[in-house]
This record gives C-alpha cells, sequence and structure tokens, in this order.
C-alpha cells in the first residue's frame, strides 16, 4: 500500500524536483560561505543567493531584492519583526485565528509593557475587516494578520486591512505560512509592510529555510534582534545599518537557500494559479466527499470558496486521535491530529480542546489519494 501524505500544512512533501540535487550540488561543489572572501568559488554561491532574494522579491513585488532577508523560519521572521518593531506601551491588533508564532511573541511581550487586541473572527474563521479598524487605538502602532488559516484554511482578507492600516498609518505585518506558493501575493496591491515566509511548506522548498521582505521604511524602524558578524563593516562593532546585512548576522543556510532557489524556479514554471486551482480541485473532491459523511463535522467553510486546501474535521463518535492513527497505521495516511500550534483559532472554531485531524492537500497530491482517504475514513468511522 503506497503511502499518502495529507499533512502539506506542516510542511510540503515531496519537494519540488531538483530540489535536493540543488543542495547536494552546493554542498560537494561549492561548499563556501557568501561575504567572506573573494575567490571564484563564494561568487557562485553569492549570485544563486542574490538570485533567490530577486525571484522572491519579483514573487511578492516587494520594493527591493536586498530588503528580502532570510532566517531559518517564518517563526523567527515573525519574532524578528514584531519584537524588533514595538516598543513599551504600543498596542498591537491581531485576528483570533492566529499561529503560536505571533501570539506566543505578543503574550511574552505582554508583560513588557507591550498591549494587543484579539479580533473575534466568526465560526468559519472568517474576519470582518471593519472589526479591525473599530479596534484601532490612538497607540495602536502594528497589525499581524494571517493570509489564511493553518487549522481551517479560511483565507482573511488581507487587503481590506492592508487599506485600512494605510489610512490610519499603522504597519501591517502578513504571515504567508499557508499561503505562500499557492495564492498569488503583491505587497504593494495589499499595502503590506513586512510578508514574512517560510520556504517548506507551499513554496516547496527544504526545511531551515524562510525569511521576509520588508518596505524600507518598516526596516528603517525594526532593531535587528540577533547581532555578529555579516562579513561587511568588519572593523566596527556596530551593528551594519543596510541591507540584508542588518538582519542577516551569522552565516545563512546556503544549501537551504540553494534548494529553495531550484523550488522557486519550480514553481514559476508550473505557474502558481496552476498550482491553486489543481490543489483546489482535490479540495473539492474532498470536500463533496466529507459532506457525505454524517459522523463527522466539516470545520469552518462548507465549500471551497474563500479557502485554501488545508480542511479540519472532527470525528462525531470517535476519538480524533484514533481515527487519525488508524488512518496511518491501516491506511497510510498522513494527517495531522491536535492543535496545530493554535489554540486560539481553536477555540474561535469551537474545536478546542479536542482539537481536529487535519488533512492538508499539496501540489503533488492526487485525485485517487483523495478518493483514498475518502474511503479510510467510511471504512473507519461506519
Amino acid at each position: 500500500m503506497n503511502k499518502i501524505y495529507l499533512d502539506n500544512a506542516a510542511t510540503s512533501f515531496p519537494k519540488a524536483p531538483g530540489v535536493s540535487d540543488s543542495m547536494k550540488y552546493y554542498i560537494d561543489n561549492i561548499g563556501t560561505n557568501i561575504n567572506r572572501g573573494g575567490y571564484s568559488e563564494q561568487y557562485k554561491a553569492e549570485e544563486i543567493v542574490f538570485d533567490t532574494r530577486e525571484i522572491l522579491r519579483e514573487l511578492f513585488n516587494g520594493e527591493d531584492s536586498a530588503n528580502c532577508i532570510f532566517t531559518q523560519n517564518i517563526t523567527q521572521s515573525l519574532n524578528t519583526v514584531i519584537k524588533g518593531y514595538l516598543k513599551h506601551g504600543d498596542h498591537v491588533i491581531v485576528s483570533s485565528m492566529e499561529h503560536n508564532a505571533v501570539m506566543r511573541p505578543l503574550v511574552q511581550l505582554e508583560k513588557k509593557g507591550i498591549n494587543f487586541t484579539r479580533v473575534m473572527c466568526d465560526e468559519y474563521g472568517r474576519l470582518n475587516a471593519l472589526d479591525i479598524e473599530m479596534a484601532i487605538k490612538k497607540d495602536t502602532r502594528l497589525v499581524v494578520l494571517t493570509h489564511a488559516s493553518n487549522v481551517s484554511g479560511t483565507i482573511l482578507p488581507i487587503k481590506e486591512v492592508g487599506e485600512i492600516c494605510e489610512k490610519h498609518g499603522i504597519k501591517f505585518i502578513v504571515d504567508t505560512a499557508q499561503t505562500a506558493g499557492c495564492i498569488e501575493l503583491d505587497m504593494k496591491e495589499n499595502k503590506i509592510d513586512v510578508l514574512a515566509f517560510t520556504g517548506h511548506k507551499g513554496l516547496m522548498g527544504p526545511q531551515g529555510i524562510g525569511g521576509f521582505l520588508v518596505s524600507n521604511n518598516m526596516a528603517n524602524e525594526i532593531e535587528p534582534l540577533i547581532s555578529g558578524g555579516t562579513g561587511s563593516m568588519s572593523d566596527s562593532e556596530e551593528i551594519p545599518s543596510f541591507m540584508p546585512d542588518k538582519f542577516e548576522s551569522g552565516t545563512l543556510n546556503i544549501p537551504g537557500i540553494f534548494g529553495l532557489n531550484e523550488a522557486l524556479k519550480f514553481m514559476n514554471r508550473i505557474g502558481i494559479s496552476n498550482i491553486y486551482n489543481k490543489e483546489m480541485n482535490m479540495a473539492k473532491r474532498f470536500i463533496e466527499g466529507l459532506n457525505e459523511i454524517d459522523r463527522l463535522k466539516i470545520i469552518g467553510l462548507k465549500g471551497i470558496e474563500g479557502r485554501v486546501s488545508t480542511i479540519s474535521i472532527d470525528c462525531i463518535y470517535q476519538d480524533n486521535a484514533i481515527v487519525s492513527h488508524r488512518l496511518d497505521s491501516e491506511f497510510n495516511i498522513m494527517t495531522r491530529c491536535g492543535l496545530h500550534c493554535a489554540p486560539s483559532a481553536h477555540k474561535t472554531l469551537g474545536t478546542f480542546p479536542q482539537g481536529t485531524i487535519r488533512f492538508s492537500i499539496g501540489y503533488h497530491n492526487t485525485i485517487e489519494e483523495i478518493d483514498e482517504a475518502l474511503v479510510a475514513l467510511k471504512k473507519i468511522l461506519y
């Protein structure tokens, strides 16, 4: 029995073709650092790093490729920006669908005099943008919003919220962990000051590489979270003020960047709209099948409008963890059961504390696998 991987919201699998080959080529044939020498092999590595920044700048319509900062993951990106920007007495607005990559930093900062308002979404995970505007205070400096829920797949209205932020002179951070690579994203059109991304989910690259794109105005107001050697201004013990060095102290994950570069080129060849359409065709098939099973509830939106291909269910008569375990042990179907590092989202959706079984469909899945998952669910639940 073939294994069926339906946990792409955690990390994509398989990765884009050529990712591992590109990483191995760097390790076996180049292996140098960047910004630390003046020899030809280093320049080969620097070319790929620069090319990757430029592809990401074009992908998200950022201001400058130098403003594309590489980190280990999107959690580090969000921590860098949130903690580096906010000051004592500042107020932040978030939705009730946020991941702990946003909520834990804010709860941590709350102990240091930073306040936040959690704007409630409805039971489907939908946000009314006007509620964000109603939550604005005189000391509001930041809105942080996930583009799509990692629990229900519900898409939040970043364009409308971006316009509200611009109107009130408030900075806007968007968490694209569940949408980068499967939904077109334009920083300028959506008035985004910081777009945080991860390389290993929809972008189909390796783990250990993520980053953020930041506007010039916002970059000037963020204090670096980490400082150290950059290979530049080595005569000074001050942090460089120029980009990207300001936020890239220490050695970058260059093998990861090589892998991400190959993944981005694959994604561009396929086209984001084609990726989205394929994933949503499979999601439609899956949701239609789930609606025929009366022993489970679909959590969040019941159709494919306004969502990505992440779908959560709650079993009515059986324990979710047992069902998820049986999907794996008896049918080789990999899902994720639990609270998905997003307790606030589960409270909003009415699935706290039991959580859900999450099926997250990726580009490399097939209709046949979706049908097998539906058959397996019926066998387990009946």
